[in-house]
This record gives C-alpha cells, sequence and structure tokens, in this order.
C-alpha cells in the first residue's frame, strides 16, 4: 500500500513526460541504457528540468541484486563526463532524480582524444569544400553555423574561418542524438540548435 502511495505521489509530482519507468517493461541491462540514454538526450533537448527514472529495486533479478539500478547509474556517470546530466541523486530505493545540462554544457563538454585527433586532422585538410549538408534546408545550415562561430568564439577562436565545417559537423553530431525518432526531425533541430545559440548568447 505504501509503495503504491509513494508511486502515485510521484507520477503526480514529475507527470509521465518527466518519467521513464523501466521497472514495468522489464528491459534487459543493455535495452534500459539504450532506452535511457535516448530519453535523457531528448529531454535534455527540450529544456525540461529534473527529471525521474524508475528502475525498480531488483527484487525481480538473480539474487536479488539490482541489475538495471546498477546500469543506470553508470550510464549517468558517462553522461555528465559528455554534458547530457549535471546531476543525480536516490529518490527512492527503485527510482533516481536526475538533472539534465544546459545545451552549453553539451556543447562544451571536453572532447574524447579520438574525436580531437580526428578534428585536428579535417582542419588541416587543403580542401574546405562549400559547407553543404545533405537533407538540411539552408534555414538549419545557416543557423548550425551560426552555432559553430559562436561556439569557437566561446573557446577564445578568433580566425575561424579554417574550423567552421569541422565545428558544425561535430554540434550536427552532438545534437542529432537529442532528436525524437519520429516526426519532423529538421524542425526539433532548428528548435535545439535555437535553444543552443540563446543559451551562449547568455553570459
Amino acid at each position: 500500500m505504501k509503495a503504491n502511495l509513494l508511486r502515485a505521489f510521484d507520477e503526480t509530482e514529475f507527470g509521465p513526460a518527466r518519467t521513464l519507468n523501466l521497472r514495468e517493461s522489464l528491459p534487459t541491462a543493455a535495452e534500459a541504457r539504450f532506452r535511457a540514454e535516448n530519453w535523457l538526450r531528448q529531454r535534455q533537448a527540450s529544456g525540461t528540468e529534473e527529471l525521474l527514472i524508475v528502475t525498480g529495486r531488483g527484487k525481480g533479478s538473480p539474487d536479488g541484486i539490482p541489475v538495471i539500478k546498477a546500469e543506470i547509474l553508470a550510464l549517468l556517470h558517462a553522461l555528465r563526463r559528455q554534458g547530457v546530466v549535471t546531476s543525480w541523486s536516490e529518490h527512492s530505493q527503485g527510482a533516481i532524480i536526475v538533472k539534465p545540462a544546459s545545451m552549453k554544457e553539451l556543447l562544451s563538454a571536453p572532447r574524447r582524444h579520438r574525436d580531437s585527433k580526428r578534428e585536428k586532422q579535417n582542419s588541416h585538410s587543403e580542401l574546405q569544400p562549400t559547407i553543404v549538408f545533405p537533407g538540411l534546408s539552408a534555414e538549419t545550415t545557416k543557423a548550425l553555423r551560426e552555432l559553430a562561430e559562436l561556439s569557437l568564439n566561446e573557446l577564445g577562436i578568433q580566425d575561424t574561418a579554417g574550423l567552421i565545417e569541422t565545428e558544425m559537423t561535430r554540434k550536427l553530431s552532438l545534437l542529432v542524438r537529442s532528436l525524437p525518432e519520429s516526426g519532423d526531425r529538421e524542425r526539433a533541430l532548428q528548435a535545439v540548435i535555437i535553444r543552443a545559440i540563446e543559451e551562449l548568447h547568455v553570459r
């Protein structure tokens, strides 16, 4: 009875849009991690504040070990390094409250070594073609370029001419992971880019 009351309170406080219930569908650890990462990235892009992930207490797991909860905690540590979440806390034995990071934190997160190496190679390429991203409208490409220029300026780089395309590609690869799997994905991308630009303008 007490557990049911707590669950009802959580559903009222957070609502379905801010709650990911992994307990009901009984996913594997890998499935739970995949679903949680996609969900958290999408909620970050939409500007949601605190979120609730229901993992369950692991009573049905072998030896009673909360496998899903452990997997989600490992994911949260990784996503904090990537600028997707800022913090989390245990809400109950089977639920975690998560605070998404800002888009500015996502875009300024430290780059992995292999990404930095690849970008350095690209920036020194002799070919600097006209920036065209197949499938994106001129409006979206223009907004993406503005975001890339702002990001480079944030890093103190004034001469951005040879780095713009590389930075646009990097930003696109980061933001695309925040988009919903269905619907008007380009419109969603435009909204995320605009939100990121607005955050970068706020000092």
